[in-house]
């Protein structure tokens, strides 16, 4: 196709790149998936997309894969995203998540990509004034959002040195069809959903009264994948996901209601963690002309339709634990420390 954009999408196989792969396809993008498989699934991939299995960490790879390609955009997904467990797996998260978004950033501005869209969180935020809004100093609380908040400074360093264009999302609490329900440490919806298949009761943290806002993932990746489209969304960073927050008890008892069940809560001793965390979309929604988002009991019913479908899930023990200390007993135990 004559005048074809290729576009990288790094976390492709996973939970929220596949589907943005799938949507610039829709858009007419020439798509190459790489992802390690260390969270995705081969599965997630179709075969209209070049899927490639690598890690951002293998610079000699990244160095083909450029030089090949000629990528115009990349759509950076790729990260181990534990907040909690990030306190306990330090180097393994800066080399994964921040020193793998340097090497994609240094060879955007060598083979002069004309747009780097980059997935950030909300937890650069930390235990900031809810809802958050992009105007607010991040204080990020665990190495997870320290390194989130490195990577959005290098981009705007970046911007500021050789031009390189860039879009950063913030999501939050992302869930829907394809999450890996089967990991253990990470996205409180498909943890409950698995454990509820297995016949396990819902762990709890502390007194769940801890508040998130749940987001579907079709009020997030259709437009992670429209950034490079948008004038405005150059060189800009947004909020993205749902507005209403929920307690953490309060989804329990609904996706227990979704499985047909009684909530069955067993409550752990709390984490070092923040409170409460959801955002204001006011930017995201104003530039974006976002519609409403999906409500979070109709999203729950799609994501525990397809889990049903596939079954409880199970992941390999965790085996990068640096730390040991106050690390919660739930979590020594999975990692059979």
């Amino acid at each position: 196709m004559s005048g074809q954009k290729t576009s990288l999408i790094t976390g492709g196989a996973g939970f929220i790149g596949s589907h943005v792969a799938d949507y610039l396809r829709k858009m007419g993008h020439r798509t190459v998936v790489l992802d390690d498989l260390s969270g995705g699934f081969r599965a997630n991939v179709g075969p209209e997309h070049v899927f490639v299995k690598g890690s951002v960490t293998d610079e000699k790879l990244l160095d083909q894969l450029f030089a090949e390609h000629k990528f115009n955009y990349i759509y950076h997904l790729a990260a181990y995203a534990a907040e909690g467990l990030s306190h306990f797996i330090r180097k393994f998260n800066y080399e994964n998540n921040l020193m793998g978004s340097i090497n994609l950033v240094n060879r955007a501005v060598k083979h002069k990509a004309e747009h780097f869209v980059f997935t950030s969180s909300i937890a650069v935020y930390g235990a900031n004034q809810v809802p958050m809004t992009e105007d607010l100093a991040p204080q990020p609380k665990d190495p997870y959002g320290v390194a989130k908040y490195a990577v959005e400074l290098d981009l705007k360093a970046a911007h500021d040195m050789f031009g390189l264009n860039y879009t950063i999302f913030r999501p939050h609490n992302v869930y829907g069809e394809r999450q890996n329900h089967g990991d253990p440490y990470r996205n409180v919806l498909g943890i409950f959903v698995n454990n509820i298949m297995k016949g396990e009761p819902l762990p709890v943290f502390g007194d769940g009264k801890q508040s998130r806002a749940f987001s579907y993932i079709a009020d997030v990746a259709p437009y992670i994948a429209k950034a490079v489209d948008l004038e405005k969304a150059k060189n800009e960073v947004f909020n993205i996901g749902a507005d209403k927050a929920y307690t953490v008890l309060e989804l329990a008892e609904r996706i227990a209601a979704a499985m047909g069940v009684k909530a069955d809560i067993k409550f752990l001793p709390a984490r070092n963690e923040v409170v409460h965390a959801f955002s204001s979309h006011d930017k995201f929604q104003r530039v974006f002309g976002a519609e409403k988002t999906m409500d979070l009991d109709t999203g729950i019913k799609n994501m525990v339709a397809e889990a049903k479908k596939l079954g409880p899930m199970s992941s390999g023990k965790f085996k990068n634990i640096e730390l040991t200390e106050n690390l919660p007993p739930s979590w020594r135990k999975l990692s059979d420390l």
